[in-house]
């Protein structure tokens, strides 16, 4: 009898194991309505409010609205630390009084991202970088 459950034991273990790794892969690799991610970031004398929606691999549309002055010219520049990517600006068009969107912005893969939001005007000029995880 004793042989018996010493022979489970591992069989066991194994299928917990196994079970807890599926679970885990599952729930990372398992696609997300995250939902709009919202940051806010102050430099000088601008307060920009980055927001998208549900970041993912392909294109993303940014949202931004900005308190404190008026800038003149707002871009949008995803960067890839990590992998050496630098993708060229986006200018995000004025649509209202403090409030820019950017057309679709391509990030050709998941991973961490930073985007470095540019603002120049009378008031003086400034990036705002935020971090960003695609998935």
């Amino acid at each position: 009898m004793s042989s018996t459950v010493d022979r489970r034991r591992p069989v066991l273990l194994i299928s917990v194991v196994t079970v807890l790794a599926v679970a885990i892969v599952a729930w990372l690799v398992w696609p997300s309505s995250g939902g709009a991610q919202v940051q806010r970031s102050t430099q000088g004398p601008y307060t920009v409010q980055l927001s998208v929606e549900d970041p993912r691999q392909g294109g993303n549309v940014f949202a931004l609205t900005v308190t404190g002055a008026t800038p003149d010219v707002v871009t949008l520049e995803p960067v890839m630390p990590r992998m050496g990517h630098a993708l060229a600006p986006s200018p995000a068009i004025a649509e209202g009084p403090g409030r820019f969107r950017t057309g679709d912005v391509l990030l050709p893969m998941s991973g961490q991202w930073e985007i470095t939001v540019s603002l120049r005007g009378p008031s003086g000029a400034t990036q705002h970088v935020f971090p960003l995880l695609v998935k």
